[in-house]
């Protein structure tokens, strides 16, 4: 029961996405052709609000669920790998039309061939696993 908070925000996050239509297929694909504005409003609006939600977090004036500072540490460990994976990223996200959130939004929705994709992320994530200590970091 002390984690039905989280739930009902995920439920609102879920509602919100699918009535922006940000986890439709038809609108992720114009994005890729950049055919559409729509997306990038979204995703643009998401990182102005993060940006903002952070500084606001660094001055001390809010705080984690628990009341504790939020702290973000500083990563030193190269700009390649950001590349990388965000191309990877990215172009897994343009081959099914979703990304890791959206893709249990979409299963809640009725689109049941995103059990496929799930089940491809956590045997992908289940690789990265076993393979973590071999891959440079």
């Amino acid at each position: 029961m002390k984690y039905f908070k989280f739930l009902l925000v995920g439920v609102f996050f879920g509602i919100v996405l699918v009535k922006s239509e940000a986890v439709s297929w038809y609108r992720i694909y114009e994005m890729f052709r950049f055919q559409s504005f729509h997306m990038y409003g979204i995703i643009g609006t998401a990182i102005a609000s993060g940006v903002l939600f952070l500084q606001i977090s660094k001055k001390g004036y809010i705080k984690s669920i628990e009341g504790a500072d939020i702290f973000v540490p500083k990563k030193d460990n190269g700009f390649i790998r950001y590349i990388v994976g965000g191309s990877i990223f990215g172009l897994g996200w343009a081959l099914i039309g979703a990304c890791p959130g959206p893709m249990y939004i979409l299963l809640g929705t009725g689109v049941y061939s995103m059990l496929i994709v799930i089940a491809a992320a956590v045997l992908g994530t289940f690789i990265y696993g076993v393979l973590k200590d071999k891959l440079p970091h």
